[in-house]
């Protein structure tokens, strides 16, 4: 039953960051609802949660937006698998981890996603692609910063549910 609300929330996810994150764009920095949700999934969560954010997010991103089928699926599963393996490194119980990990995920997906596009497609034209990736990161890095503890603190409390009681 998680996946399957994994799943509804990274399509509701997706279609929010295609049409309403356009309008929240500071400067040229805009954040990623997608990566930001997939990450904390998977550090606070579950593996699991967070590839399932991940492929099916991405999946709904490339087919609604002008994007080669599966790039975006691709880079943000690289994300998320990264996130895993940060998450196990340094704990899942603290609200900060998550945090970072958006922060540092967010250079990688970005730069991961133009390298991948130039690849496939044509190369992005920006005289400096930091330009617009720096804003994103801290955009979505202040977004992780209020969603993550909410999600550390929901997890601790359905753990001291699932608790037996001596």
């Amino acid at each position: 039953m998680r996946l399957t609300f994994a799943a509804i929330g990274a399509v509701v996810a997706a279609v929010l960051q295609l049409s309403l994150v356009p309008y929240l764009a500071i400067g040229k920095g805009e954040p990623d609802l997608l990566l930001v949700a997939a990450v904390i999934a998977t550090i606070v969560g579950s593996i699991e949660s967070g590839l399932t954010w991940a492929f099916v997010g991405g999946l709904v991103i490339d087919c609604l937006a002008p994007r080669p089928v599966g790039l975006t699926a691709f880079t943000l599963l690289v994300c998320v698998g990264l996130a895993g393996v940060f998450g196990r490194l340094v704990g899942r119980g603290r609200a900060v981890t998550p945090i970072i990990a958006v922060f540092a995920l967010s250079f990688v997906n970005s730069l991961f996603f133009l390298v991948m596009y130039g690849a496939l497609r044509a190369r992005i034209t920006s005289p400096d692609p930091l330009d617009a990736i720096v804003p994103g990161a801290v955009f979505s890095t202040v977004i992780a910063a209020v969603v993550a503890p909410v999600a550390v603190r929901l997890r601790m409390r359905a753990a001291e549910r699932e608790r037996v009681a001596w």
